[in-house]
């Protein structure tokens, strides 16, 4: 164990990420969302493969006892993705990023009822107070896309691009919820391959719908997409290799400040005041969440010697 590199391999998985999602906000809407899917899945494929050779024993790693429990997390996962890179039509990078902090919310929900996990008190307040930075955000975009409604007659704005973000969040819980359940019986490199290559299958059905020529920006745009995301994949289980998983949780939410970076210097953005205080509520009582769960399992393990 080594805690050190389990947080920088984190810390640069979410910087992945989100450098993910900019190249999908930098396509502004001109890709049909199913082809961007698609690209973002073949190419993430590469260095998954590539990772898996270099590990040893690859036929053996992709060995799979539950086809059914991948589909249900390609759908979901795949779910995520749609809605996801749909808000970021209507939102900026940051605050995207910042309402897809609803995910582990929805999750630890999810995980009590459909897994039967057991959750602490200071697992649900979490929760309740993440909620309510959750409502100051959807509340601040819900607002001004009622006023870009009412200004233009018709179309949609910042209250379309929330309300996709939320959904997004929504599926990725289910796909998280998911994980956990396969991570029980499949080896993780089973997991992300077969979640990959479910998506790009899914994303080439989509063909049919009419795909575009992409421009070689937006190609570069689209491989750096399946360039990011495969490597952010990658990244995320090399550091649970060094360290434990409730300790890296908390970094989760360098994504907010990673988008704000590129989103300043490539993307001429900024997130506005209600996305700053409704995420910084969500990540700290995840944050207080984590610490909680770590000192009640010191004060066990204390008991317990």
């Amino acid at each position: 164990m080594n805690a050190r590199i389990g947080i920088s391999l984190k810390i640069l998985s979410a910087l992945c990420a989100t450098l993910m999602l900019a190249c999908v906000k930098g396509l502004q809407g001109a890709i049909p969302t199913g082809e961007v899917i698609f690209f973002r899945s073949f190419v993430a494929l590469m260095p998954l493969l590539i990772w898996l050779k270099i590990q040893g024993n690859m036929m053996e790693s992709l060995k799979t006892k539950n086809i059914g429990g991948h589909l249900i997390r390609g759908f979901s996962g795949t779910g995520g993705m749609y809605f996801n890179y749909m808000a970021l039509v209507y939102l900026s990078l940051a605050d995207a990023t910042a309402i897809s902090y609803a995910a582990p919310l929805f999750t630890v929900i999810m995980a009590a009822l459909l897994l039967k996990e057991t959750v602490r008190i200071s697992r649900w307040l979490a929760v309740v107070v993440g909620f309510s930075g959750i409502i100051i955000m959807l509340s601040a975009n819900l607002t001004a896309g009622s006023a870009l409604f009412a200004a233009q007659g018709a179309g949609a704005g910042a209250g379309l691009g929330a309300l996709f973000a939320l959904v997004a969040a929504l599926c990725s819980a289910t796909s998280n919820v998911q994980i956990r359940f396969l991570n029980g019986i499949e080896k993780p490199g089973a997991i992300v391959f077969y979640f990959s290559l479910m998506t790009m299958m899914i994303g080439l059905f989509t063909l049919c719908f009419g795909w575009v020529m992409p421009t070689p920006l937006q190609l570069l745009l689209l491989m750096g997409c399946g360039f990011f995301g495969g490597m952010a994949q990658i990244l995320i289980t090399l550091s649970l290799r060094y360290t434990d998983a409730s300790l890296l949780a908390p970094f989760d939410y360098t994504t907010l400040v990673w988008s704000m970076v590129i989103g300043y210097l490539f993307l001429d953005s900024l997130p506005g005041p209600s996305t700053l205080a409704g995420a910084s509520i969500v990540a700290l009582a995840g944050i207080f969440a984590v610490w909680s769960e770590q000192r009640q399992r010191r004060a066990q393990v204390m008991r317990s010697s």
